[in-house]
Formats: C-alpha cells, sequence, structure tokens
C-alpha cells in the first residue's frame, strides 16, 4: 500500500471528524441531544482529559496531556512512514492510517478549539469572537457526540458491589476521531498475524 492511499484514509477521517465536530460545536449548546433511535442519540458534550472523560489533576494536567498527544502522534507517524516505506502489510498500513488520523483529529480540538471557539454553557458557541476562546492554545476540549446506551436500567440485587444500581451499556460517547482510533487497534487486535507476520528465517545449507 503506497503512501497516496494511506494519505487519503487520514484525510477522509479528519474531514469526516472535524466537519462533525464543528456541526455540533456551532450549532447545539452543550447537553443538548438529537434521538435517533432510543439505544443511538447525537449528545454534544466536551472531553476535557482522555477516554470516558478520565483527566490528569492539576493545574498543568491538560497541558500535559496535550504534549503528550503531540509526541504520541510524531511517533505513529514516524511507525506509519516506516511501514510503507519498508512495504508492511496491507492490513498493518491501513490501521496505522486510522489510527494517526484518529489521533490527529482529536489533537486539533485539544490544540487549537480552546482559541477558537467561545464555550458552550447555556449557548451555541462562536466561532473567533471577539473576547476571545474559552481556553488557551492546548487547553481545548475534545468535542463526542456520539452515543450508544443499548440498554438502560437497573442491575440485579444480587450482583456483588454494583446490584440494585442504575447502569447503562454503552455509556461512552465517542467522536468519529475515536471510533477510527478503536477500529484501527482492533485491525491490530484481531487479524494480528496478518498485520504481524512471522518472518521466515533462512534455513541454513549442510555440506
Amino acid at each position: 500500500m503506497n503512501a497516496k492511499k494511506s494519505l487519503l484514509i487520514i484525510f477522509i477521517v479528519l474531514i469526516i471528524d472535524q466537519v462533525s465536530k464543528l456541526y455540533f460545536k456551532l450549532n447545539f449548546e452543550l447537553g443538548e441531544e438529537i434521538i435517533i433511535f432510543s439505544w443511538f442519540k447525537l449528545l454534544f458534550v466536551e472531553n476535557e482529559g482522555m477516554a470516558w472523560g478520565t483527566e490528569i489533576p492539576g493545574e498543568y494536567g491538560k497541558l500535559f496531556l496535550s504534549l503528550f498527544r503531540l509526541v504520541a502522534i510524531g511517533g505513529l507517524g514516524y511507525w506509519l512512514w516506516t511501514a510503507i516505506k519498508e512495504h508492511k502489510p496491507k492490513l498493518l498500513i491501513v490501521s496505522l492510517s486510522l489510527v494517526f488520523a484518529g489521533a490527529l483529529g482529536n489533537i486539533i480540538d485539544s490544540v487549537f478549539y480552546g482559541v477558537l471557539f467561545s464555550d458552550s454553557y447555556g449557548q451555541v458557541a462562536t466561532f473567533m469572537p471577539e473576547s476571545g476562546g474559552y481556553g488557551q492554545f492546548l487547553y481545548g476540549k475534545v468535542v463526542d457526540m456520539l452515543y450508544f446506551p443499548i440498554w438502560q436500567g437497573y442491575l440485579p440485587e444480587w450482583l456483588p458491589f454494583y446490584g440494585g444500581k442504575a447502569f447503562t451499556f454503552f455509556n461512552a460517547i465517542f467522536n468519529i476521531a475515536d471510533a477510527a482510533v478503536c477500529v484501527g487497534v482492533g485491525i491490530m487486535i484481531f487479524f494480528n498475524k496478518r498485520v504481524f507476520p512471522k518472518e521466515e528465517k533462512p534455513v541454513a545449507q549442510v555440506d
């Protein structure tokens, strides 16, 4: 698989990801939703940290996370470039392209959105507000909107620790970039032998 096809994958994922995020950021207040089905909703939230809203505590936690993402994307880019150059398996390049595109999509939010947009609390955000954005450079929040509450209810009382408590499956809210990362990693896991084939060792000849 050549570099052009890899770039095409990255470009398509980035465009879909950023267009969807911009649509929600510029048309919805935080917490607004569109109900597609009972098990699928478009719910506008913003993630200040990592997956499932996990945050690094402290004044510089967000800064550290943004810088870490920039370093990680550099490592992913180098791995992808090396895989293309060395003609590694197509599935490896596809999966790396998806992971790279997803990581880059969320980095754009973290790095730039705080400067480019006003906040979305009780209002629809504006682009490049005169009073400045809601945050500083590298302090942006990641826009999420895909929500699949497939089952909601109360767990049986007999379950240890969680019995009788309200439970939602699946309760994560994510975006296209997150989905691309998950698909890319999933390819590496489920097609491991094709993604990372073992190199055959030359058989020593006996004279």
